[in-house]
C-alpha cells in the first residue's frame, strides 16, 4: 500500500478556502474601522447640499410655496432626516422643515454674527456661500451636521441633520462580521470539505490503482462515472494497464525463449546420443515380441481361430505401445532440443485442472480413485498453457494408475512468496530411496511389469522434467507413509 501521504489535497484545499473566508472578514473589519465613518459623513455632506441645490435651482422663491415643490421637498427631508428654515432679510421665516423654528432661528443668526467667536479656526474666505461643520448638541447630547450660509435668491438657510453615533455602529458592525465570519468559516468549511472528497476520492482510487500496477496486478481497473478531467486519466491509466500486462508477457516469453536458447546449443550433441541409445534399447523387447508372434501367424502354430486372434491382438498392442512411446520420444525431443515454443501468459490453473479433471472422470471411476480437490477460487499464475497442463496430465494420470489401499488422489496448492506449489498426492506404495532420482529419467521404472500392463513407457516423468525446465520452474517428488506426492510450482501473477 502506498505511503500515507503528509499533506491531503482535501485538507489542503479547505484550509485555503477557510482562510479566504476570514481573511475577507478581517479586511471588511479593517476597512469598516478605516473607512466607514468617513464614507458616512460624506454622505450624509451630499444628502444637505442636495436640499441645497433644490431651494437653490429657482429663482423666484414664490415657487416655494406651490404644493408639488412642498411635496417633493417634505420627500427629501423626511427621507435624510434633515431639519431646517430659510429666512429673509428682515428675520422672517421663508420657509421651515421639522421641528424647533425659533431655536433654528436662533441658531441660524448666531452662526452667521457671532462665527469668529464660535468658530476661531474656520478660514476667513470661503469660495462658497455656505458653511458645513459638525455640531454637538449639548441639550440633545447628539452631533449634527450644520450647513448654512446664503441662497442665491438672497435669503438665508440653515440645514441640520443629527449625526448617529458612528463609532458605536462601527463596533457592533465589526461585532457582528465576527460573528458572521466564525460561522461562514464553518459552513463553508463543512461544505469545501464534503466538495472536495468528491474530488480525492477518484484520485486516491487512481493511487491505489497505480501502487497495484507497481506490484504487478493489473486485475484493478478504474470505473468512474464524474465525466471530467479525471476519468479521462483513469481510462488512460486503464489502458497503461492493459499495455504493461501485455508487455510483461511478450517479456517474459521472450526472457524464456532466451534462457532456452542459450542452454540448447551445449546439449543438443550428448542429448542426441542418449536418446538414440535409449531408443534402440526400448524397442527391442516390443520388436522382438511382434517378430516371434508374426512368425507364428506365419508358421500357423495355432490350433484355432482364438489362439490366432490371441496372436494378432499381441501384434496390434505392441505395435499401439510402440507407437505411443514413438510419439513421447518426438515429444521428449522436441523439448530436450528447444524445439517446442514456449508462449507465457497468465491463466486460472485452478480451472485448467478442473478441466483436466472432468476428462479422466471415467479412468477415475474405473479405478474407483476418490479425488480430494477443494480448490474453488481462481489462482492465477504465469505459465504456458500447453506445457503445465502435459506436465499436471502426467502427474494426475500416474496418481490414478499408481493409487493403492485407500485409494485417494489428492490434489493442494500452497501458495510461498510469489510462487504457488501444487501437488498430487495418492495413497500407496512410496518411491524407493534409492531410485528417487533415477525416475526422471528417460525410460526408468521402478516397478517395470506394472508401467508395461497399463501401457508406460517410462518417458512421462522425462517430459515433465524437460518441460519444467524449459520453464525453469522447480518440481520434484516427496514420499509419505501412505504415499507420494509429485509437485511442481509456477509463478504467481
Amino acid at each position: 500500500m502506498f505511503q500515507k501521504m503528509s499533506k491531503s489535497i482535501r485538507n489542503k484545499y479547505a484550509a485555503i478556502f477557510i482562510g479566504m473566508v476570514l481573511g475577507t472578514i478581517l479586511l471588511c473589519i479593517v476597512m469598516n474601522g478605516l473607512f466607514l465613518e468617513k464614507y458616512y459623513l460624506f454622505q450624509k455632506k451630499k444628502e444637505l447640499l442636495q436640499v441645497y441645490s433644490y431651494l437653490n435651482m429657482v429663482e423666484d422663491t414664490s415657487i416655494w410655496q406651490q404644493e408639488s415643490f412642498q411635496s417633493e421637498l417634505n420627500k427629501m427631508t423626511d427621507r435624510y432626516h434633515i431639519e431646517g428654515l430659510v429666512l429673509n432679510s428682515n428675520s422672517a421665516i421663508v420657509m421651515a422643515f421639522g421641528n424647533d423654528e425659533e431655536i433654528n432661528k436662533l441658531h441660524l443668526w448666531d452662526n452667521i454674527f457671532l462665527e469668529k467667536e464660535m468658530f476661531p479656526e474656520r478660514p476667513n474666505s470661503n469660495p462658497e456661500p455656505f458653511q458645513m461643520q459638525v455640531m454637538s448638541d449639548r441639550r440633545m447630547q447628539v452631533e449634527n451636521l450644520e450647513m448654512w450660509g446664503t441662497l442665491k435668491q438672497g435669503n438665508f438657510f440653515l440645514f441640520r441633520t443629527p449625526l448617529s453615533s458612528i463609532r458605536d455602529s462601527v463596533r457592533l458592525a465589526n461585532r457582528f462580521l465576527i460573528f458572521i465570519g466564525i460561522l461562514a468559516a464553518i459552513i463553508s468549511g463543512s461544505i469545501i470539505w464534503h466538495l472536495t472528497k468528491r474530488v480525492s476520492k477518484p484520485i486516491l482510487e487512481l493511487a491505489n490503482i497505480s501502487q497495484k500496477m507497481a506490484d504487478l496486478n493489473f486485475d484493478a481497473k478504474y470505473n468512474g462515472s464524474t465525466g471530467n478531467e479525471i476519468d479521462i486519466l483513469g481510462e488512460n491509466i486503464n489502458h497503461l494497464s492493459q499495455a504493461l500486462q501485455e508487455t510483461i508477457a511478450e517479456l517474459k516469453s521472450a526472457n524464456a525463449q532466451l534462457q532456452q536458447d542459450l542452454e540448447k546449443k551445449s546439449q543438443m550433441d550428448d542429448m542426441r546420443r542418449e536418446f538414440l541409445s535409449n531408443v534402440s534399447h526400448e524397442l527391442k523387447t516390443p520388436i522382438a515380441l511382434i517378430q516371434g508372434y508374426a512368425e507364428g501367424l506365419q508358421d500357423n502354430v495355432f490350433e484355432d481361430e482364438e489362439s490366432k486372434n490371441f496372436y494378432c491382438n499381441v501384434i496390434m498392442e505392441e505395435a499401439s505401445k510402440m507407437n505411443q512411446m514413438v510419439k513421447n520420444l518426438m515429444a521428449l525431443n522436441q523439448l530436450e532440443f528447444g524445439e517446442n515454443p514456449i508462449k507465457m501468459e497468465r491463466l486460472d490453473i485452478v480451472d485448467l485442472i478442473r478441466n483436466y479433471l472432468h476428462s479422466v472422470d471415467i479412468l477415475m471411476k474405473q479405478h474407483e480413485i476418490q479425488l480430494h480437490f477443494s480448490q474453488t477460487d481462481p489462482i492465477f499464475v504465469w505459465t504456458d498453457e500447453y506445457n503445465i497442463e502435459v506436465v499436471l496430465a502426467n502427474y494426475i494420470s500416474n496418481a490414478i494408475h499408481y493409487a493403492g489401499n485407500e485409494k485417494i488422489v489428492d490434489i493442494k496448492f500452497e501458495k510461498r512468496d510469489n510462487v504457488l506449489r501444487v501437488s498430487v498426492f495418492n495413497t500407496g506404495n512410496s518411491i524407493p530411496e534409492d531410485s528417487i532420482n533415477k525416475i526422471w529419467d528417460k525410460f526408468y521404472k521402478v516397478d517395470a511389469a506394472r508401467t508395461r500392463a497399463y501401457g508406460g513407457n517410462g518417458i512421462g516423468l522425462s517430459i515433465v522434467k524437460a518441460t519444467m525446465e524449459n520453464l525453469h520452474q522447480s518440481y520434484g517428488v516427496t514420499n509419505y507413509e501412505n504415499g507420494v506426492a509429485f509437485w511442481l510450482e509456477v509463478e504467481l501473477a
